[in-house]
């Protein structure tokens, strides 16, 4: 191999490196310091009626909020509705859970980067996966995206009955 060496750039000694340092240091010497926006963030929303997403890596049951779906006037809508966020947005349990959770979310992201991970998946679940779950993921997602964050929001459940 000495002739394909001879031909090479770059010469890197692996022997006391775990997989993760060779995976660092060859994103840092080819592509820079790893950027926390550069990680994809997928927020979803479902009912818990439907399982747990399987490819989820941090799960937040949202059912301790009230539930818009015993109103008839909201029963109809999602999460996404103006009047169904509103209401959700009304219990000082929701405002409060959206910041502690923004917060914690803004310090994880930046450790799950460094651990070299290019994606994440958050999931917020309530029952059928309609209006509160909707609402939280769809602020997550502002939220985050404000931060500066790639972000994509799907609804997993929203169109099943």
């Amino acid at each position: 191999l000495h002739q394909i060496r001879d031909l090479a750039d770059t010469i890197i000694n692996t022997s006391k490196l775990n997989v993760h340092e060779l995976r660092d240091l060859v994103y840092e010497k080819f592509y820079g310091q790893r950027d926390a926006s550069a990680m994809l963030i997928y927020v979803t929303s479902f009912g818990f009626r439907y399982g747990v997403p399987e490819d989820s890596d941090l799960i937040f049951d949202v059912r301790f909020l009230p539930n818009p779906n015993f109103i008839p006037e909201y029963k109809p809508h999602t999460g996404l509705h103006p009047k169904v966020a509103a209401f959700i947005a009304s219990f000082p349990q929701t405002n409060e859970f959206l910041t502690r959770i923004s917060d914690m979310l803004i310090y994880l992201i930046p450790h799950y980067v460094r651990e070299g991970k290019s994606y994440l998946t958050i999931a917020f679940g309530c029952t059928g996966g309609h209006h509160r779950s909707v609402m939280m993921a769809h602020e997550i997602r502002k939220r985050l995206e404000g931060e500066g964050y790639r972000v994509k929001e799907t609804h997993r459940d929203v169109n099943k009955t």
